[in-house]
């Protein structure tokens, strides 16, 4: 009888049958993980709902203004110096002194000058005597026509000769050209002044020129006599009010802008030349817009979006409703699905929406699209805020929102 030979696996089947323990060994740790990290994940609470400040969207009347930054300017201002150099005797004014239009305010030492003059009088008296007897001789035939006119000349040239020293002798002194506040002297006596350096600066504060620029667009708004107002920051609620004194025939060809002059009193000289003022000009009716703060409004590459606080079962009404009418750009993607328990239908939660804004006004900003009148917005505290989140309301300190604000020192 024949022997049974038993046949043993190829080395190939061996192999193969180990790859497939391993993988399955694989498979069941891969899942064992990953049913680890669910439960893990799972049994996490979800992250309290972010805090945010919110502001109730309401219409209000708004003054169209334009607004520039201007620089005040003296009506007279200037630098005074002297046209001769020489040697300081007397200063007549102190620091801050107001001056008087003609006012000597410095005087040089004259004393040659002054002596030149006396005789250089002298010589003219002598020859107004002369020419008169001449002219008494000329009447009597007693000289000729030729002597009397030798010395008529003789006079005309002392008398020019004196007022050339007179001229001399009043560059000596330093006169004030119009009435106005004196700065700071530099030069005291005894000290020796170079023509052309500047003594003291001579300014004429009340009232002031202010002169700011505006966009061509803006021109048809503007008109002689249009009333003004200024603030400054070293005045903080305090309002200047003007009037405008002139506007530029012409506009800057490099920035079509044109310069406007206007005038503002300052009868206790609070305001001084070089000063930076905000101004505003009233321009146009009253005008009524639905009003935000200007921290609501988060400018994105793709728009300008508000949140708006709503019911969570609003919410899902409103998403669902946009998403039959396909309407994109309407309602924003919503965010990823919560994770933990589904939020109550009675919560509050954020929604994105697209808005169209206008002008500011101080802290505010005009909606002019895409909001209704009464909507809750969130104020502060977008940054972590997509929509669909959950929020809760706290505005016990609300950003801003003041038509008119001033600077705040804190």
């Amino acid at each position: 009888m024949q022997a049974r030979v038993e046949k043993k696996p190829s080395t190939r089947k061996r192999m193969l049958i180990m790859i497939g323990l391993v993988l399955l060994l694989v498979a069941v740790l891969v899942g064992l993980k990953a049913l680890s990290i669910y439960r893990m994940i799972s049994s996490m609470k979800p992250p309290p709902p972010a805090t945010v400040t919110t502001a109730k969207a309401a219409y209000q009347e708004w003054q169209p203004a334009l607004s520039a930054v201007g620089t005040l300017r003296a009506v007279r201002g200037a630098d005074l110096a002297l046209d001769v150099a020489g040697l300081v005797t007397s200063v007549n004014l102190k620091s801050g002194d107001d001056v008087k239009e003609g006012q000597v305010l410095l005087q040089l030492r004259d004393s040659e000058d002054v002596a030149q003059l006396h005789q250089l009088e002298a010589a003219a008296a002598l020859a107004e005597v002369t020419f008169n007897r001449a002219r008494q001789q000329l009447a009597v035939k007693a000289i000729s026509q030729a002597d009397y006119d030798a010395a008529s000349a003789d006079l005309k040239g002392k008398q020019a000769a004196v007022q050339q020293q007179q001229v001399k002798v009043s560059m000596k002194q330093l006169r004030a050209p119009f009435a106005g506040h004196a700065g700071i002297v530099i030069a005291n006596p005894g000290m020796y002044m170079n023509s052309g350096t500047t003594i003291v600066t001579l300014q004429q504060l009340d009232p002031l020129y202010v002169d700011f620029f505006l966009p061509q667009k803006d021109v048809s708004g503007l008109r002689v006599d249009q009333k003004v107002a200024l603030t400054l920051d070293a005045f903080a609620g305090k309002t200047f009010d003007g009037s405008i004194n002139a506007i530029s025939p012409k506009l800057d060809t490099d920035t079509r802008n044109v310069q406007v002059e206007a005038k503002v009193a300052n009868p206790d000289h609070s305001l001084l030349p070089g000063m930076f003022a905000n101004v505003s000009i009233e321009a146009g009716e009253q005008k009524r817009y639905l009003t935000l703060p200007q921290t609501a409004v988060v400018f994105n590459p793709y728009g300008e979006t508000v949140f708006v606080v709503r019911k969570k079962s609003e919410f899902d009404r409103l998403q669902a409703a946009a998403a039959r009418s396909g309407d994109a750009k309407a309602q924003p993607t919503p965010a990823a699905g919560q994770k933990g328990p589904p939020i109550p239908a009675d919560a509050l939660v954020v929604q994105q929406t697209f808005v169209t804004t206008g002008g500011t006004r101080g802290d505010q900003i005009a909606v002019v699209g895409g909001l209704d009148e009464g909507a809750e917005v969130v104020s502060s505290g977008q940054l972590k805020l997509k929509n669909g989140v959950p929020v809760t309301i706290d505005n016990s300190k609300p950003p801003e929102s003041n038509p008119k604000p001033t600077p705040q020192e804190h």
